[in-house]
C-alpha cells in the first residue's frame, strides 16, 4: 500500500527519530485512556527490502474517528485537540502498545516488532516529521511509550500514521493501541463489544434489507448455469480501495470481492479451483472516472478475459468524479455492452459516517434494471439500536477505520452480495432483452466507448513528441490485483518530466528510467532537453489526462494546454499521496484532430512530473 510520502517520510526524521527503536518501559502510573486499536488484525504486507510492514492512516478524520468509534470519546474539545501535533502532545502523555501474534501460518521466529507513529510536515515542508519508535515483544503485554522521551520537531503539522513493521512479510498479529491522558483530561468509560452471531436469525434480516433491486436475473442465471456445466466463468470485481481489499486481513483472500467469489462457487456447486476464475481490480482513491479507463485494461486484460459477472463497487470515491455520475454510467454501459454480455451488480458500500452516494448512482441501476446491493441498508440502522433490541455489532467491529471494513465488515457485504445471488438464483426465468441503444442514460454516457492510451500504445491517428518528458517513472501507485499479495504499479508505461539538477546538465531522478529506444513520432527522450514540452495530436471527441499525484517536494504542477489555449493546471498536491489522478481536457468536442502541449508550470521548470496516460473518445 502506497501512503503519503511513506518512502521519504522513512528516510529522514529528527533529532532523535533517526535513532534505533529502543523498548519502551513499564508504567509508572496508570492515567485515563482510550483505545484507537483494540484487538485490531493487521498483516505485514511485502516491501521491496523484503519486510512486512502495515501502514495504519491516522490523518484527516481517521484519529478522530477511531476515538469515536473505538475509544467512545464524545468530548469535541479532546477530539479538536487530535487535528494538530501541537493539540496531541497537548492531550496524550503517553501510548499503550500490545502486539500478539495470531493465526499458524506465520513464522515463529518474530518476538518483537517496531511500533512507529509518524507526525506529518506541514505543506509543501522539506523536512519530515517526527518518527517515535520503539520495538514491542509481541507476547500480548502493554508496553508503554512515553511521548518526553522523545525529541519532536517544530515542523509538525498533525499526526500521519502508525506503521507496524515485521522482519518479514506474511506475519499476521492483533494490535492495541491505547493513549493515556495528560493530567486535567478524562476518557470515557470502556466497553465491551459482544460477539457477533452470523447464525442469529437477526443476522439474516438484515442481510436481506440490502437488497435494494433483484433487477433481470437473467445474465447472473446464465453465468450460474455455465459454471455448474463446468464452463469457464470469470467473475470480476472493480471499484476502489474496498474492493482493493483494505482492511481486510489477510488482503488477497478475507476482502469482500474473494468472499463473494467463494460464494458463487459454493452455489454452482464448484471448487475455487475449478472452471471459476476471479480478478480483483480494486485501486485506493479512485473514483469511476479513471475505472472506466482501466476496465479494459484490468479487468478484461486488453481481451484476454471476457467476465460473466462483473461487481462495481464506486459508491463512497465518486464524490470527486467532475461528471457527477456520468463517469459511473459510461462505466455500466461499457461493461453491459461487452461482448460475453456479464452480469452488472451494482454494489454501494458504506462510511464509517453513515455516508455514500447510491442516492446519485441508483438511477443507472434502475435505468437498466440492474441488481443493486446497498451495505449502507444494512448496517446502518441496527448500529443505533441496544444489545438485545436488534443491535447486531457496533462501529468499532465493523469498521477497520472510518473508511474501510474489517473482516466482519468484508464478510457482511459478501454476505449482502450472496444473498442477491441465492434469490436470483430462485427467480423464474427471463429474457435477456435489455439494448442499450434503447435507453437514454439517466446520468450520461459520453465516456461509454472511451479508450487507454499510454506509452505502450500504438495507434493510428496519434503522434507524440515527448519532449523533456522522456523518463519513465517507477515509483507509482501499487496495488494488490487478484490474489497477490504483492504489488502491481498502475501505469507503469507513462512519461515523466525530468528533473534538472545543479551537478549535471541533462536532468536527473532517482524514480526515472530513460527511454532512449523508444521512438514517438520523430522525436526521442535523448534528443529533447527538459524545457520541451509535451506534444500529442490526437483525434477524438473528449480526452482526459491522468497524471501522477504526489507529497513530494520534488514534484511541481504541468500546464495543459489544447489548440493552443489553456484548459488546466494539473497539480500533484492536492491530494498529497501517490495516487493515480484522472481529469478531463475537455469534451463534447467535434471529431477532429487536436494539438496538446503539457508543459511545466511557471517555477516549476526543474521539477518532476507524471504523465500516467490518456483517456480519449474517438
Amino acid at each position: 500500500m502506497q501512503t503519503k510520502g511513506s518512502d521519504e517520510m522513512q528516510s529522514r526524521g529528527t533529532g532523535r527519530c533517526e535513532e534505533e527503536p529502543r523498548a519502551p518501559r513499564d508504567a509508572q502510573k496508570k492515567r485515563s485512556g482510550f483505545y484507537l486499536m483494540q484487538g485490531k488484525d493487521i498483516a505485514g504486507s511485502v516491501q521491496p527490502d523484503g519486510r512486512g510492514i502495515q501502514f495504519l492512516h491516522m490523518d484527516g478524520e481517521r484519529m478522530i474517528t477511531a476515538a469515536r468509534i473505538v475509544g467512545n470519546v464524545t468530548d469535541e474539545e479532546m477530539l479538536e485537540l487530535l487535528k494538530t501535533a501541537e493539540g496531541f502532545r497537548r492531550l496524550v502523555h503517553s501510548m499503550g502498545v500490545r502486539v500478539e501474534l495470531a493465526g499458524d501460518s506465520f513464522p515463529k521466529d518474530c518476538p518483537e516488532v517496531d511500533f512507529v507513529f509518524q507526525m506529518y510536515p506541514r505543506k509543501d515542508a522539506f523536512v519530515a516529521g517526527t518518527q517515535i519508535k520503539a520495538v514491542i515483544p509481541t507476547d500480548g503485554m502493554e508496553y508503554m511509550v512515553k511521548l518526553e522521551d522523545y525529541t519532536w520537531s517544530d515542523n509538525d503539522n498533525a499526526p500521519g500514521q502508525i506503521r507496524f513493521e515485521f522482519p518479514g512479510a506474511g506475519y499476521l498479529a492483533r494490535v492495541w493501541v491505547k493513549l493515556y491522558l495528560q493530567e486535567g483530561y478524562q476518557a470515557p468509560e470502556e466497553t465491551q463489544e459482544a460477539p457477533v452471531d452470523l447464525e442469529a436469525p437477526e443476522y439474516g434480516e438484515m442481510i436481506r434489507k440490502s437488497l435494494m433491486q433483484a433487477g433481470n436475473p437473467a445474465r447472473l442465471k446464465k453465468a450460474l448455469a455455465k459454471a455448474r456445466r463446468g464452463e469457464d466463468v470469470t467473475v470480476a470485481f472493480i471499484g476502489g480501495s474496498i474492493t482493493q481489499g483494505a482492511g481486510a486481513i489477510p488482503i488477497n483472500t478475507a476482502c469482500y470481492a474473494y468472499k463473494t467469489f467463494q460464494r458463487f462457487c459454493r452455489l454452482a456447486g464448484k471448487g475455487t479451483e475449478e472452471n471459476i476464475h476471479y480478478v480483483k481490480a480494486g485501486v485506493g482513491g479512485t473514483p469511476s472516472e479513471l475505472g472506466m479507463l482501466r476496465y479494459d485494461r484490468d479487468v478484461r486484460q486488453d481481451g484476454a478475459v471476457e467476465p460473466d459477472v462483473v461487481v462495481v463497487e464506486f459508491a463512497v470515491n465518486d464524490l470527486g468524479d467532475e461528471t457527477e455520475g456520468e463517469c459511473f454510467d459510461s462505466l455500466v454501459r461499457k461493461i453491459f455492452g461487452g461482448k460475453n454480455a456479464p452480469a452488472v451488480i451494482l454494489l454501494f458500500a458504506v462510511f464509517a459516517s453513515d455516508w455514500n452516494l447510491q442516492e446519485r448512482l441508483a438511477p443507472v441501476g434502475e435505468a437498466y434494471n440492474l441488481p443493486m446491493v446497498s451495505v449502507r441498508n444494512a448496517v446502518v440502522e441496527q448500529f443505533y439500536k441496544k444489545i438485545g433490541e436488534g443491535k447486531l455489532f457496533g462501529k468499532s467491529q465493523f469498521f477497520y477505520d472510518c473508511y474501510h471494513p474489517t473482516n466482519l465488515g468484508h464478510t457482511v457485504m459478501a454476505d449482502c452480495i450472496g444473498y442477491l445471488l441465492e434469490k436470483a438464483d430462485g427467480m423464474p426465468d427471463e429474457e435477456d432483452d435489455l439494448r442499450l441503444d434503447e435507453i437514454l442514460p439517466p446520468l450520461g454516457g459520453e465516456f461509454e466507448k472511451v479508450r487507454l492510451y499510454d506509452r505502450s500504445v500504438q495507434m493510428p491517428g496519434i503522434s507524440v513528441e515527448c519532449g523533456g518528458f522522456g523518463g519513465q517513472d517507477e515509483e507509482l501507485h501499487a496495488v494488490e490485483m487478484n490474489l497477490d499479495l504483492t504489488q502491481t504499479g498502475e501505469f507503469p508505461h507513462n512519461w515523466m518530466h525530468r528533473r534538472r539538477c545543479s551537478h549535471c546538465s541533462e536532468g536527473e531522478s532517482s524514480s526515472i528510467r530513460e527511454l532512449s529506444s523508444i521512438r514517438e513520432s520523430s522525436s526521442t527522450a535523448e534528443s529533447s532537453s527538459a524545457a520541451d514540452p509535451f506534444c500529442m495530436d490526437i483525434t477524438c471527441t473528449a480526452l482526459l489526462l491522468i497524471y501522477k499525484d504526489s507529497g513530494s517536494g520534488n514534484v511541481g504542477c504541468a500546464d495543459v494546454f489544447v489548440d493552443g489555449r489553456k484548459v488546466l493546471t494539473a497539480d500533484p498536491h492536492v491530494n498529497g499521496w501517490t495516487h493515480c489522478n484522472p481529469v478531463i481536457c475537455f469534451r463534447g468536442g467535434e471529431r477532429r484532430k487536436y494539438h496538446v502541449e503539457i508543459s511545466m508550470a511557471a517555477g516549476d521548470e526543474d521539477k518532476e512530473f507524471t504523465i500516467l496516460g490518456f483517456g480519449y473518445v474517438e
